[in-house]
């Protein structure tokens, strides 16, 4: 299994931007999908969005986001570097909490469920001021 490890949570303004790297061990990371999960005060563990493993040659890499966070995050992987990014603009208060990177290697219709994943990082805290 991979082992993963966020970073580049921090303190921004509302409308601001920031961006968040989910790094893995592991030889096999290009097979994994990864996804961004939040948890705000008070709330549960949600989607944010995913990213698909690397495909043939030629073919896109799938994404899928949350509808909260569609125009306004962006999730890219480099798998040289096994690494996994979550872009993060026009921030709002409500996306304050903690966001958590999480890969699986098994095979599902969907992803946006927290029981999918089989590996998780320690999470990295994101506070919007307004």
């Amino acid at each position: 299994q991979v082992q993963l490890v966020e970073s580049g949570g921090g303190l921004v303004q509302a409308g601001g931007s920031l961006s968040l790297s989910c790094v893995a061990s592991g030889r096999t990371f290009s097979s994994y999908v990864v996804s961004w999960f939040r948890q705000g005060p008070g709330k549960e563990r949600e989607f944010v969005g995913g990213i698909g493993w690397s495909g043939a040659r030629g073919h896109p890499i799938r994404t899928d986001y949350a509808e909260s966070v569609k125009e306004r995050f962006t999730i890219s992987r480099d798998n040289a570097k096994n690494t996994v990014y979550l872009q993060m603009n026009s921030l709002k208060r409500e996306d304050t909490g903690v966001y958590y990177c999480a890969a699986t290697n098994l095979y599902y219709s969907d992803y946006r469920g927290t029981s999918k994943y089989n590996a998780w990082g320690q999470g990295t805290q994101v506070t919007v001021s307004s």
